[in-house]
């Protein structure tokens, strides 16, 4: 091992180091890193390169791993797969824990093996002098004719580990996934395995079990549906064809012994929202696991809860069934669960008319029903029960969906656009279990954004995206990046290159001035701080207010800015001259904090002003530089006539306490605003649900007509309704082009 040296990985890629990209691997020594630790680079080796040079590299754009995760990741030869994997932290923590011996399941070739872990370790020797290599998985398939699929133990053909001659195949974590033990009874687990055409199966009809050979997997009414070519059907007869959902199939054929299947074909399935009785007490928690124990004839399910009253982290006698934190793992009857009755105990007006899923399709395609409009706002949203039920550390989604999509189309791109079939579950519960419902009925029961989390932790971005606190960015560009694909909502022009991202974080030199600043002057000072400008005006521009890491405030009071003004912001196009109005041809970053001018914008000027600026002892020395000019706009042509780029605000994101809110400007009045908190209140205790509510809040209106004196003279917590938590709890805003959002 290698324990003089830190490894790191790029997470931006450097402006100037044209070969260098983002995910690459590099390392430091102990001692260099003790004399560099308080400065802004650090003088770092990239892995794998050849000459093994130093390069100058900026501290916020690496990541600390341990060797172990460096090594993991560097047997992904894809940089930006590599930054992707890193970002799901989880998934290598996971795969850490993978020791020699367990049962796996393996990816190759688009199929699902299984196999058991022979050897974990390097398939080469170290390139270079980084003594550092990628960290394969050898397996040794288990399934029927996959001794032929895999290699012989070779790598390049030459052996790369002592092994018996057997057809392994070497895999990177990113394609392998633990099997819980079992014992010499098969486990079940109705609907957990992908299936394909010819894959033999096990169905349960009429509690009775069958066998039979799959013919196809279709979607009917919203459930999926498997098609078998059974062996006999319910009379003795053989070659005919049934429907069984999903959840009722077990892929190969396992003993048809009743008590397997007593309650297998139901909704509860691994990842299903449960409670039991333990005690005379009412235990909630979710099902990580479903299966056989060593000297247990009934099925049995593993269980994460809710709280720390369970016996262990997922073992049992020593063998890891699934993962959980410690003290919160269970092992009961299956039988013994039932579905979260918190989510069925909810009392809807059942006089509304509720549309049905069918309802929103047109020719066999899904409709995206619009969002509630300014006149509906009352009918439709406000109110208990209202909005996004909170359940389970969920405040962070519910907060950002229903700031996203209740009252804004920007991103309804997202619902439609076309996306990898694997991910295309996570999008039709976004389109038809949260935003249709949401649009038309205004609410959302939990157990859907559960569904949707579920759905997202399955797919292995964080193993406790079901339970734990996570932040809105990290859940929206996981969604738009890595779910979706969507493109980047906003491209930044740096030193002549452009950068492109899906929100931008407000950052600001410690040197300014901004007492009670406004949204409008914290992204133009942080555009100044950083050197950069808009490459093109934004569809939606999501801003992340300042703060010292995530918990403390930067400012006490942000002042919202219902327009964001960001002509001056663009990096090409014709400027103003703030003085004359002429057509700008000069811009002067020193001007910008020079207290003779406003407050805003960035400090532009025709040649003769900008002269007669800089004609003052005081303004001599300042740099100016200047503007990128159209070239088919006359130098002396007024820009008068030209209309100014301006974003709308349509949400803003709250926290306190590590709860999230939002508010909505839903139309034009001072008075069009709406508060939506998911966990507003709670009916029951430990047993109980949370109350979603939406209420009106014209209030803000008032305090947002109020002149910058006026309002730095109210004390926060005298402030009527909830107004104060919108000036004084913002993390995040949400700004939307009513022009470009055609055209994206």
């Amino acid at each position: 091992m290698t324990s003089d040296k830190l490894f790191f990985i790029l997470t931006r890629k450097p402006d100037k180091l044209q070969h260098i990209s983002a995910g690459q691997i590099c390392h430091i020594s102990q001692f260099k890193y003790s004399l560099s630790s308080s400065q802004k680079t650090f003088s770092v080796t990239f892995v794998g390169h050849q000459l093994s040079l130093p390069y100058d590299i900026e501290v916020e754009s690496l990541e600390e791993l341990s060797e172990a995760e460096a090594e993991l990741l560097l047997a992904l030869t894809d940089d930006a797969e590599r930054l992707k994997w890193f970002q799901r932290r989880d998934s290598l923590r996971a795969a850490l824990e993978l020791k020699v011996g367990m049962v796996v399941n393996v990816e190759k070739d688009g199929e699902q093996l299984r196999g058991i872990i022979r050897t974990i370790g390097r398939r080469t020797e170290p390139a270079y002098s980084a003594s550092l290599s990628g960290t394969f998985f050898g397996i040794e398939p288990q399934e029927d004719g996959e001794e032929k699929r895999g290699s012989n133990g070779t790598y390049m053909y030459e052996p790369s580990f002592n092994c018996p001659k057997s057809s392994w195949i070497y895999v990177p974590f990113t394609k392998v996934r633990p099997v819980i033990p079992s014992s010499s009874v098969p486990s079940v687990q109705m609907g957990a395995v992908p299936l394909c055409a010819g894959d033999r199966v096990t169905y349960i009809l009429t509690d009775e079990c069958r066998h039979g050979m799959v013919l196809g997997v279709t979607e009917k009414s919203g459930q999926t549906v498997v098609q078998i070519s059974t062996d006999t059907d319910e009379n003795g007869k053989t070659g005919g064809e049934v429907e069984v959902p999903l959840q009722c199939v077990a892929k190969e054929e396992v003993p048809a012994e009743p008590e397997i299947y007593q309650s297998l074909c139901t909704d509860l399935t691994v990842n299903s929202v449960v409670e039991l009785t333990l005690d005379h007490r009412s235990l909630y928690g979710i099902i990580r696991w479903i299966g056989r124990l060593p000297e247990r004839m009934e099925m049995m399910a593993g269980i994460e809860l809710e709280e720390e009253v369970g016996v262990n982290d997922g073992t049992f006698r020593g063998e890891r069934y699934f993962f959980s934190p410690p003290k919160r793992a269970l092992f009961v009857k299956l039988s013994s669960c039932q579905p979260d009755s918190r989510f069925q105990s909810l009392s809807f007006n059942q006089s509304e008319r509720k549309p049905k899923e069918e309802e929103w399709h047109t020719e066999g395609r899904l409709e995206t029903v619009p969002p509630v409009t300014t006149e509906q706002v009352d009918h439709i949203l406000i109110g208990r029960m209202k909005g996004i039920q909170g359940h389970c550390n969920s405040c962070y989604m519910d907060a950002a969906l229903f700031s996203l999509f209740s009252c804004s189309s920007v991103l309804d791109s997202m619902l439609f656009k076309s996306t990898e079939p694997e991910d295309s579950p996570i999008q039709k519960t976004l389109l038809c279990n949260i935003v249709n419902p949401l649009r038309s009925n205004g609410f959302v029961e939990g157990r859907h954004i559960m569904k949707l989390r579920q759905q997202l932790q399955k797919l292995g971005y964080s193993h406790s995206f079901t339970t734990e606190e996570k932040d809105p960015e990290e859940f929206l560009t996981i969604i738009m990046q890595q779910i979706l694909a969507l493109e980047p909502l906003l491209k930044l022009s740096a030193g002549g290159e452009v950068q492109e991202c899906y929100y931008y974080q407000i950052f600001l030199d410690q040197k300014h001035n901004l007492l009670l600043p406004s949204v409008q002057q914290l992204l133009e000072h942080s555009f100044h701080t950083e050197g950069i400008k808009l490459a093109e005006v934004p569809s939606c521009l999501i801003l992340q207010m300042p703060r010292f890491g995530k918990k403390f405030k930067m400012f006490e009071t942000i002042v919202p800015s219902l327009e964001l003004d960001i002509t001056d912001l663009l990096s090409k196009g014709p400027q103003q001259c703030m003085l004359c109005g002429n057509l700008a041809q000069e811009e002067c970053s020193d001007c910008f904090k020079d207290p003779l001018f406003s407050r805003t914008g960035f400090k532009m000027f025709c040649e003769t002003c900008s002269a007669q600026v800089h004609t003052h002892p005081l303004r001599r020395s300042h740099q100016r530089s200047p503007l990128d000019i159209p070239n088919d706009f006359l130098p002396r042509r007024s820009p008068n006539v030209l209309a100014r780029d301006k974003l709308d605000l349509f949400a803003v994101l709250c926290i306190e306490t590590s709860h999230y809110v939002s508010f909505i400007k839903h139309g034009p009045s001072s008075q069009d605003w709406i508060f939506f908190d998911s966990m507003a209140d709670r009916q029951g205790e430990s047993d109980g649900f949370n109350i979603p509510e939406v209420r009106a809040c014209p209030e803000v209106g008032a305090y947002l007509e109020m002149s910058p004196s006026e309002l730095a003279d109210q004390v926060p917590r005298d402030m009527r309704g909830v107004a104060k938590r919108l000036f004084c709890d913002a993390y995040m805003y949400l700004y939307q082009s009513s022009s470009m959002c055609l055209y994206r």
